[in-house]
C-alpha cells in the first residue's frame, strides 16, 4: 500500500494557508502538517479543527520563522513531500514602521525553512511564496509585468520579498533542491485580513449596514491600479505549481485577469450595499504609504503555458464573497476596529 503524501504549510492560519488546506483536503488524500505560532488566531481554520482534534489528515505544529530550533523540529516531524512556504509579515504598510522584524521574518525566516528542509528532507518539492510587490513602481512601457522585469521595491516588505525570492532560487541552484518561487499579484476573498484595502472597505460597509459606524468609508490612495485574483484560484495555482512538471529554480508570475483602480474596486463594493446612497468616502492620511506600487498588472503566460492553470472565479464573485464574509462576521457579534 502506497504511503500517503504529506504537505507542509507554513502560515496555515492565514487567508491563503487556510484556503490551501481546504483545497488539499477536498482534492487529494494527502495529510497536512500546518505550521503556526502558539498565539496565532485560529478563526480561519476553525472549520478544520475537528480534523486536528481527531488526528485526521490535519496535524498542527507550533513554530516561529524567527526561531531555527522550532523550524527544524517541525520539518523533522512533518517529513513533507510538498512544502508551501506562505508565512510572512505580509502587510506592506506595517513594514515601514517595523522593517527589521519584516526582514527577519521574511528573509531570514525563509532561510531557516530552506535550511531545515535541506538538512532533514532535501527531496521535498518546495514552493516559496514571494510577491508581485518585488516589482514595485513599474513604468508603463514595462506593462504587463513579466518575470524578467527589474525589481524596484517600494516598501521594506517588498525588499523582504526580493530576499525571499532570491533565497528560494539560491537553494535550488546551490544545493539542487526542487524549489520554485512565485510572485502572486493581488489575491483576495473570504478571510482576507482587514489591514488590506478591499477587505477594510468590505468590513466598513458591513459595519455601516449594521449601524455600528457612521456611513463614512476611510480610504488611502484610490488611484493605484491592481489586477485582482481570487484566493481560491491562487491556491489551486500553488497546488499545480508543485504537481505539474515542477522545474527546480523556476520563478513565475501568477495573477488574475481583472484590472482596475482601488477606487473602482471600492465603487463596486459600495454598489452591492442596500445603503449605498448614504455612504461617503473620506481620505485618511494614516492609510497612505510613503511610496506605492501603483501599476500592478501581470503577464502570467509563463505559468499558464507550463501548467495549464487559468483563473476561474470572476472579480464580481470574489468581491461579493468578501463582503458576505464580513457581513457574517459582523452579524455574529464582537467588536471590530475600523482600520
Amino acid at each position: 500500500m502506497a504511503t500517503k503524501k504529506r504537505a507542509f504549510i507554513t502560515g496555515i492560519t492565514g487567508m491563503v494557508g487556510s484556503h490551501l488546506a481546504d483545497f488539499i483536503l477536498a482534492n487529494t488524500d494527502w495529510d497536512i502538517y500546518g505550521l503556526l505560532r502558539w498565539r496565532s488566531p485560529l478563526d480561519n481554520i476553525n472549520h478544520l479543527l475537528q480534523h486536528a482534534n481527531n488526528n485526521e489528515r490535519l496535524f498542527l505544529l507550533y513554530g516561529d520563522l524567527r526561531d531555527s530550533d522550532s523550524i527544524n523540529e517541525a520539518i523533522r516531524a512533518a517529513q513533507p513531500d510538498y512544502a508551501f512556504h506562505l508565512a510572512a509579515q505580509s502587510y506592506p504598510k506595517t513594514s515601514f514602521t517595523a522593517p527589521l522584524d519584516t526582514y527577519d521574518t521574511n528573509i531570514q525566516g525563509t532561510s531557516r525553512v530552506m535550511e531545515a528542509l535541506r538538512q532533514y528532507k532535501s527531496d521535498t518539492i518546495i514552493h516559496v511564496c514571494a510577491s508581485s510587490e518585488v516589482f514595485g513602481k513599474v513604468p508603463k512601457n514595462k506593462l504587463p509585468i513579466d518575470e524578467e522585469c527589474g525589481f524596484h521595491p517600494s516598501s521594506p516588505y517588498a525588499i523582504s520579498k526580493i530576499g525571499t525570492d532570491l533565497v528560494g532560487r539560491f537553494y535550488a541552484e546551490a544545493y539542487g533542491m526542487n524549489v520554485m518561487t512565485t510572485r502572486m499579484f493581488t489575491h483576495t476573498g473570504p478571510r482576507r485580513g482587514d489591514v488590506f484595502s478591499e477587505s477594510s472597505f468590505a468590513k466598513q460597509i458591513a459595519m455601516i449596514e449594521r449601524g455600528l459606524i457612521a456611513p463614512v468609508i476611510k480610504v488611502g490612495n484610490l488611484k493605484s491600479t491592481r489586477t485582482f485574483a481570487d484566493v481560491r484560484d491562487a491556491v489551486r495555482a500553488y497546488y499545480m505549481l508543485l504537481t505539474i512538471k515542477p522545474v527546480a529554480g523556476e520563478y513565475y508570475n501568477i495573477g488574475g485577469r481583472y484590472s482596475c483602480t482601488i477606487g473602482e474596486m471600492l465603487d463596486f463594493l459600495i454598489s452591492l450595499s442596500p445603503v449605498k446612497n448614504t455612504i461617503k468616502i473620506e481620505v485618511d492620511t494614516q492609510r497612505m504609504r510613503p511610496i506605492d506600487a501603483d501599476m500592478q498588472i501581470p503577464n502570467t503566460a509563463k505559468f499558464e503555458q507550463h501548467t495549464g492553470w487559468k483563473p476561474q472565479i470572476p472579480f464580481e464573485t470574489t468581491m461579493k464573497d468578501l463582503l458576505e464574509y464580513w457581513r457574517t462576521r459582523i452579524t455574529d457579534g464582537g467588536h471590530f476596529l475600523t482600520r
